[in-house]
């Protein structure tokens, strides 16, 4: 009985530290201005008027549609969708067979055999048709479109192939059955309006936002501010609940096992 009590006192700490980190980001959102980029602009040319060329920073919101980088728009790996941005990635699914006190006993794993996200930049249009770089490295965007969901069973027989390599013995087989591959691919298309709180800087010449060097929050969404803003306070809310409702129960089952 104790054990389940730990359990639920180790999960009351994950959800506590999760619910801090939330509050945290929505004090970000609401503490961070939204700029338009003429006014970043501004605030770069005063910053390289007092001689500190390529070392503006400043922490702000910007909102815009995403558009591709000079060199044109990414290819998703899986779906050929022509984006800004894309992740996939490839999950196997197999079975095992373990000998216990005797027993055969299958089980049903799961390991990721494949996965990449892109990391090149992309530009950011306001309404002023202004634009800003974008450099997602270090964040996954949130709400970004779902193009590839599916499952493909193993056929069997030959090895096991992913885009055309042949995976090694010990992912392929080694006393497991591969069962199929999971395939999903997420992307942000050309034009898509996104939301973006991060640190602007000159690092390179032209202004980015991106990841802040001193571990502030960056986000990337196509959702709106108000619309993040409501999803952090009813996660707030869920999690504050679920620390006090895991705390008693680990904390009662705990004590009746000493007891009893």
């Amino acid at each position: 009985m104790w054990i389940a009590g730990a359990l639920l006192l180790a999960l009351a700490v994950a959800a506590f530290l999760y619910m801090r980190h939330t509050k945290s980001e929505l004090h970000a959102m609401i503490g961070t201005e939204t700029l338009p980029i003429p006014e970043l602009e501004r605030f770069r040319q005063v910053s390289d008027e007092l001689g500190a060329t390529g070392s503006f920073r400043k922490t702000a919101e910007v909102v815009g549609a995403a558009h591709p980088r000079p060199e044109g728009p990414l290819k998703a790996e899986l779906s050929k969708t022509e984006c800004v941005w894309y992740r996939y990635e490839v999950h196997r699914q197999y079975e095992t067979v373990e000998y216990r006190d005797g027993k055969r006993r299958r089980s049903r794993r799961t390991e990721k055999v494949a996965g990449h996200t892109s990391w090149e930049g992309f530009a950011l249009i306001d309404d002023e048709r202004r634009t800003i770089g974008v450099d997602p490295t270090g964040t996954n965007p949130d709400g970004a479109e779902q193009t590839v969901n599916r499952f493909e069973p193993h056929r069997g027989g030959g090895g096991v192939e992913v885009f055309g390599v042949r995976l090694p013995d010990f992912v392929a087989g080694g006393g497991s059955t591969t069962i199929g591959f999971d395939y999903k691919e997420w992307v942000i298309r050309p034009g898509r309006r996104l939301y973006i709180l991060g640190e602007v800087h000159d690092r390179i010449g032209p202004l980015v936002i991106g990841k802040p060097d001193n571990g502030g929050h960056f986000l990337i969404s196509t959702r709106t501010e108000q619309q993040l803003r409501d999803s952090r306070v009813k996660r707030h809310k869920l999690l504050a609940a679920g620390v006090v409702a895991s705390t008693l129960l680990g904390v009662g089952l705990v004590v009746a096992d000493v007891l009893s």
